[in-house]
């Protein structure tokens, strides 16, 4: 065979290899713009190309959070449980670039991401993940063409999620402001939209710790920021139980959470915990810190108005306490429920100077400590002992600081009615914003 004919045969095979490609991507195409055609969504698009792969298939948020997967991997129930997704579930999008990566052993399957993109949104990822054969350019490319029907499946389901959301948020809001008729017929329109409120539940409210109103943010740049965060909480909502009432508002999400009747408030801040870790996730995605808050438990739709304020004093108060990014039960509260509704924060500034004196101002790095030691004694009703190993300071030490804080703030020890203020004033310096 000449140099010629030599050449001609490997164009040749490059030609049909090419052929062959584009052959495979209008199959992979037309297999799932017929998928969309038929109603399929995006479960049913993760199943044709983990198909196509012979392994796994994830569609995620553009932070990562899972909409849908299918297909299964050796060794694993779920590619969920793959090294590239956190403990909450999510994708980290942080360290899995789009394109491909190759396999580092049988628990690290060759794997490919690329972005959702419809216009100029970006909607998500797609991610395909083979467990026998290192991932080539052409299969990235194949996974593009496959992501272009993905948009178009993401794009339908967001406008449908909107309409039904925006009847959904309206009715919730609605029976949170009790105008959603008696109990039954609330309780009976919610079963129609897919909610199950006739039941022990607790009402939590999640809202942002930035005030939208001094935003220099644009205002698309804000609802965008309020859609993710509300979605991010639906489906962190959704994935447990679809029948809980979830919705956004103007800055905060509400959830209508089921709870055992029987349900102490740490019972009920665990399940509500799993829910706050899971829309934080370990960070990046672009979203907002926030503060929760969680009421007391109703077992009629009529409860709902007063549930709904408790939990919103729960967000206020625990935001002045902690300072953030918190999360309060309304029962855990204690004195500072009272504390805030004092409506004039100077008052409450004029307490706590007049009732700790120099202690009140941190210009000695020593003051932040006596009032520690001082909190501790009052906490363990003056039991020297026990203050003393949970500070770890000796016996000895622990009775000079003792005499010292006697002779700036009076004879605590020996006075109650002293001690009772100390302690409020403690309280009262504690909480941020006043």
């Amino acid at each position: 065979m000449t140099a010629d004919e030599a050449e001609v045969v490997r164009l040749t095979a490059v030609v049909e290899q090419q052929r062959a490609l584009l052959e495979r991507e209008d199959e992979v195409h037309r297999v799932l713009v017929r998928v969309v055609l038929d109603g399929g969504g995006l479960p049913e698009i993760a199943g044709a190309v983990a198909g196509f792969f012979g392994g796994a298939a994830v569609v995620t948020t553009t932070d990562g959070r899972v909409l849908a997967q299918a297909g299964s991997l050796p060794g694993h129930a779920s590619p969920t449980e793959l090294d590239c997704f956190d403990r909450t579930g999510r994708l980290v999008v942080e360290h899995e670039p789009v394109g491909r990566r190759g396999p580092g052993g049988a628990a690290d399957p060759a794997r490919a991401f690329v972005r959702i993109v419809a216009g100029s949104a970006d909607l998500g990822v797609l991610g395909a993940f083979s467990p026998d054969r290192p991932l080539g350019a052409p299969d990235v490319h194949m996974l593009e063409r496959a992501a272009t029907v993905a948009a178009l499946a993401v794009t339908k389901e967001q406008a449908v999620a909107a309409v039904e959301g925006k009847y959904r948020a309206e009715f919730l809001r609605d029976a949170l402001a009790g105008r959603a008729g008696d109990a039954h017929d609330a309780a009976s329109h919610a079963t129609s939209l897919g909610w199950d409120i006739d039941r022990p539940l607790v009402v939590v409210v999640a809202e942002t710790d930035e005030n939208d109103a001094e935003s220099t943010r644009t205002t698309a740049e804000v609802r965008d920021l309020q859609d993710r965060f509300a979605r991010a909480w639906t489906q962190a909502v959704r994935s447990r139980d679809p029948s809980v009432a979830v919705a956004g508002f103007s800055q905060e999400v509400v959830v209508l959470l089921p709870v055992p009747e029987d349900a102490d408030a740490d019972a009920v801040l665990r399940p509500v915990g799993d829910l706050v870790r899971v829309v934080r996730g370990d960070g990046g995605g672009g979203r907002r810190t926030f503060t929760a808050g969680v009421s007391r438990l109703v077992t009629s739709a009529a409860d709902l108005p007063r549930a709904y304020d408790e939990a919103l004093t729960a967000v206020h108060v625990g935001r002045q306490v902690d300072g953030g990014s918190g999360l309060a039960h309304f029962d855990q509260l204690g004195i500072y429920r009272l504390l805030a509704l004092v409506p004039d924060s100077a008052d409450l500034r004029r307490f706590v100077t007049e009732s700790l004196g120099e202690l009140a101002i941190d210009d000695v790095p020593e003051h932040a400590d006596l009032r520690h030691t001082l909190s501790v004694l009052i906490d363990t009703n003056l039991n020297v002992a026990e203050t003393a190993r949970r500070l770890f300071f000796h016996y000895n030490t622990l009775r000079y600081r003792i005499a010292k804080l006697e002779r700036m703030l009076g004879p605590f020890t020996t006075d109650p009615q002293l001690r009772l203020t100390l302690a409020l004033a403690l309280r009262v310096h504690r909480m941020k914003g006043i």
